[in-house]
């Protein structure tokens, strides 16, 4: 068997550098789900408290956790990646940004959770959570690329219940997925008494079908949701727009690089 391949790259956000394999390769998913936490694309963003933990459930390769580090520079993070070539290789960009401090990384099936709760609670949740539903036996070559596409162990419930466990009072979950799952997961929020406060569509280019959404929800609030204005990714020449641009923090010189 080859050994997989690996890439370091910069990725703006003052030097910050991501070691990648050569299957699942971030994307402004993650991008934007960092910034949507913040309050970065309209809306409130997570509720301003002094040194926040956040828990990451999907991790991946540690990107989501890497960016809000720098875009909340007193915050703590704990990801969770149940790939555990993954998980490594989030510990290793901790290390490389010089983060081992302030986010920690374990290998742990989200699934798990609920049963056996971890013993810290946290301020708020982000998750990238595997889009697409589980469907029919997992293949036994199932790469890295697919498991964080597909559910394969836990699926949106899960992911949404973990949050519920793991949650202090009046925690936040903040969630990217597909708009097709908008009843899914909706519903699975009520079920754990979450509430869904805030919601937002991305097109890829204006005036195009929206293929990702953007949501935000409150441990225990009561039923509210406001609905934020669609944005763009990138204008009709295929630029990135000028909210991309300024989530990214990178000139338009840098774009090419940007993914």
């Amino acid at each position: 068997m080859n050994k997989e391949l690996e890439t370091m790259d910069s990725i703006g956000f003052d030097g910050m550098k991501l070691i990648q394999g050569n299957g699942f390769r971030y994307g402004v998913d993650a991008v934007l789900l960092a910034a949507f936490t913040v309050g970065e694309t309209g809306g409130r963003g997570m509720k301003r408290r002094r040194a926040p933990r956040i828990l990451e459930l999907g991790c991946g390769n540690g990107i989501v956790s890497l960016i809000l580090s720098h875009k909340i520079p007193e915050s703590t993070m704990l990801g969770l990646e149940i790939q555990i070539k993954e998980a490594e290789r989030a510990r290793r960009n901790a290390r490389l940004n010089h983060l081992e401090e302030r986010i920690q990384i374990r290998a742990i099936d989200v699934a798990s959770i609920g049963e056996t709760a971890l013993p810290e609670k946290f301020n708020a949740v982000v998750t990238n959570p595997p889009y697409f539903r589980r469907g029919g036996a997992i293949p036994n070559d199932a790469s890295a690329k697919y498991i964080a596409r597909h559910e394969t162990s836990a699926d949106l419930d899960d992911f949404i219940r973990a949050a519920a466990v793991q949650l202090d009072r009046e925690g936040e979950l903040f969630m990217v997925h597909r708009p097709d799952r908008l009843v899914d997961i909706c519903c699975s929020m009520r079920a754990q008494g979450m509430e869904p406060k805030e919601l937002q569509m991305v097109m890829p280019f204006p005036e195009t079908k929206p293929n990702i959404l953007l949501i935000h929800g409150v441990k225990g609030a009561n039923s509210e949701l406001r609905v934020l204005p669609p944005i763009h990714v990138r204008e009709k020449d295929g630029r990135y727009s000028d909210l991309i641009q300024r989530i990214y923090e990178r000139n338009r010189e840098d774009e090419r690089e940007s993914n």
